[in-house]
């Protein structure tokens, strides 16, 4: 035996795996097709060897070979781990795993004194359009998969989300379906839902901002500000429509942007097939807030050439009287707090640059009144035909949820020494939430809890252009629905390419890669192999691991714990699409484990190498639970089925810092299926037609 294990150690240390290598016939079931196969007998197996290897070949689809160029190269997986390392992992292992904790469904999440509380929210969706893959990773899927993540570590967590409601964006689209701003948020809300519900986003509460408790909390933040002098009056320039008879506030106009750099060009009016008559300009839908090309703020009179976007007439300069937030005297406050949550808590790069030149730059009064019926009305005698700005009035709308889910919403929001904010959003979101936001609430000096940890990411763009709804180009949420892949996919291939460090692109092509290599050919493999190698060979019966009794199984062990806690310091710092991919290096690790010890050969073997076959496999069922475990927050459906499998659904296992025995001897698992499917060309070249805007 130890000839035999040292052998099989030299293996080991030394095998390279390929992302989308075809398991030998004696080690799989059939992963890579959608029908599972009863494995052959292994006489036929012996005495016809060459007759397998051709079949597998032909059925390797046509694009085999064009794929592998967008593949990974080979990765060579190391076992390097130290002797105290090993030791330590074994203690572990030998440990009861800890048991999710299980809620009431009609219990409120509350902060517990002796818990790690963790509050999430995602950039609140404008509820006037709908949302496409950029708008779900940048924010509301970026904190599912976290909340879930959280929740899996037996953290007390509150995931709070909704559409935000009010404003001019509501307004225009009102007058565009000619219907009223309530009848627009009613219709989009629950098209939201919709989406979110198929994406399987797992909301604690999903609420709105056209709410009594928003007017409530947005009035007594603005009264706290006004009562320490933090809120000024002033005459603002403003553009007036004539044939409108309005004020045109933020998206009412649109025009060039004024930044000689920038000339960010609007052309709606202008545009017919797409295309700008202008050589110069690429883009479109420059605001009267916010240039969208540059991220300048602006005010809509510094707009070249504005047009008013309900008539399309040339609006007039006049002059309007507005509060504004005394930004500059905020400023240190504003500046101490981020030097500390920055250090303290997990801020992305983007979103500490970003905040941090906002504020090299120096911080100006800022508007905080439009001229608008549809919004939070402004309590301040004179100015009571007026509403708050959406800017200051959004993100308020994480703390009226709150109210609306729960009575004691003060828990969350004004226990700051308890509680830990996660917020989720894209980098046009970050000046907002990491400046405007805090200043409101440290300016009310209320302890309020303000945000500690900022994922603010870059764009996702689609294929070689940019998302458009008008043009049908890129996947909206409403459009994934429509085609053969399940959400399961989506969420994974999203969180891959999720833009963490600079933009990133959607591409069709890497999506089918992805899909038939990383999940195809790797983890469905893995689990596929060692659930069919169970059931046929050891009738379905878990063996006893708890003595591990070769050199090489005590090395697997210890590296699984090593991969986890990678996995773990991944999440918990919001790096998610780094987790993503530690899951499926522990898949590989499986695949490379079972392809070293060879259990099919072994299970044929003397009484000893019997045994060491089953504790193969009882090691690598092991893993198969703990890449259930992993991979939940990320693919919930297929983490389900996972457990289906293995035929233990009933008890979820919490996430520890250390690989565990989580199947108990002489459990009997399930049947093995398949997991994923292929991707086919033709439906890839299909997809990419149908979304290009050309039909």
């Amino acid at each position: 035996m130890a000839t035999s294990d040292n052998t099989v150690d030299i293996k080991l240390q030394n095998l390279k795996v390929e992302e989308s290598t075809t398991p030998k016939p004696e080690a799989t079931n059939a992963a890579t097709t959608e029908k599972v196969t009863k494995p052959k007998k292994e006489k036929s197996k012996q005495e016809k060897p060459k007759q397998e290897k051709p079949k597998q070949e032909k059925e390797k689809p046509k694009q085999e070979k064009p794929q592998a160029a967008d593949e990974a190269p080979a990765e060579v997986l190391d076992y390097n781990r130290s002797p105290e390392e090993i030791e330590k992992a074994l203690e572990e292992w030998s440990k009861k795993p800890s048991t999710v904790n299980k809620r009431q469904p009609d219990e409120k999440i509350l902060p517990k004194p002796d818990a790690r509380n963790i509050m999430i929210t995602s950039a609140l969706p404008y509820v006037n359009n709908v949302p496409h893959l950029g708008n779900l990773v940048g924010s509301l899927l970026s904190a599912d998969v976290f909340a879930r993540y959280c929740r899996s570590r037996n953290y007390n967590t509150l995931f709070i989300c909704g559409t935000d409601e009010y404003g001019t964006a509501t307004e225009t689209k009102a007058l565009e379906e000619k219907c009223t701003p309530r009848e627009i948020c009613d219709k989009y809300y629950a098209l939201h839902r919709k989406i979110y519900d198929w994406f399987q986003l797992e909301f604690d509460f999903f609420g709105r901002t056209s709410t009594q408790k928003q007017t409530e909390i947005s009035q007594d933040i603005f009264w706290k500000l006004h009562k320490r002098n933090l809120i000024s009056k002033n005459t603002v320039e403003q553009l007036f429509c004539e044939t409108c008879q309005r004020f045109l506030a933020d998206r009412y106009v649109a025009g060039t942007c004024p930044d000689p750099a920038c000339k960010y060009v609007d052309a709606p009016d202008r545009y017919v097939a797409g295309t700008c008559p202008d050589p110069a300009c690429k883009y479109v839908d420059a605001r009267g807030d916010q240039c969208d090309k540059c991220g300048k703020l602006i005010n809509a009179v510094e707009l070249v050439e504005p047009k008013c976007q309900i008539c399309r007439s040339t609006p007039q300069i006049r002059k309007s009287e507005h509060l504004f937030l005394d930004l500059p005297t905020l400023s240190p406050d504003v500046q101490s707090w981020f030097q500390n949550s920055s250090k303290t808590g997990h801020w992305t790069n983007t979103a500490s640059a970003i905040t941090e030149a906002w504020l090299k730059k120096g911080l100006e009064a800022r508007c905080i009144t439009r001229d608008l019926k549809w919004g939070t009305p402004v309590p301040l005698e004179g100015y009571t035909d007026k509403v708050f700005y959406v800017w200051f009035d959004a993100p308020i709308g994480y703390i009226s949820i709150t109210a609306n889910y729960t009575d004691e919403w003060e828990k969350w929001w004004k226990q700051p020494d308890q509680v830990s904010l996660f917020q989720f959003m894209a980098k046009d979101n970050v000046p907002f939430h990491s400046v405007i936001f805090p200043a409101c609430l440290l300016g009310t000096q209320d302890n309020y809890t303000v945000v500690n940890n900022l994922s603010g990411i870059d764009y996702l763009n689609y294929e070689d252009s940019k998302f458009s709804k008008s043009r049908g180009i890129g996947v909206f949420g409403d459009h994934a629905q429509t085609t053969e892949i399940p959400s399961d996919i989506w969420r994974f291939y999203l969180m891959y390419v999720r833009p963490e460090t600079q933009d990133s692109v959607f591409s069709w092509a890497d999506l089918m890669s992805k899909n038939n290599s990383e999940l195809l050919n790797n983890l469905g493999n893995f689990i596929n192999r060692a659930i069919a190698f169970c059931e046929k060979n050891f009738g379905g019966i878990i063996g006893d691991a708890t003595q591990l009794e070769t050199e090489m199984d005590r090395k697997f062990v210890a590296q699984i714990t090593y991969e986890l806690n990678g996995y773990l310091e991944a999440m918990e710092n919001t790096k998610l699409r780094d987790g993503i991919k530690c899951v499926l290096r522990m898949s590989r690790y499986g695949n490379q484990f079972l392809q070293a010890k060879e259990p099919w050969k072994r299970c044929k073997g003397s009484d000893a190498e019997k045994r060491d076959a089953e504790i193969s496999i009882t090691l690598a069922l092991n893993l198969v639970y703990l890449l259930s475990s992993v991979l939940q927050p990320f693919m919930p459906t297929t983490s389900d089925e996972i457990r289906q499998q293995l035929n233990i659904q009933e008890t979820a296992y919490a996430l520890d810092n250390a690989f565990r025995c989580y199947l108990p001897v002489g459990h009997t698992i399930g049947q093995a299926r398949p997991l994923f499917k292929r991707v086919e060309q033709a439906s890839i070249d299909e997809y990419r037609l149908r979304f290009s805007g050309q039909r």
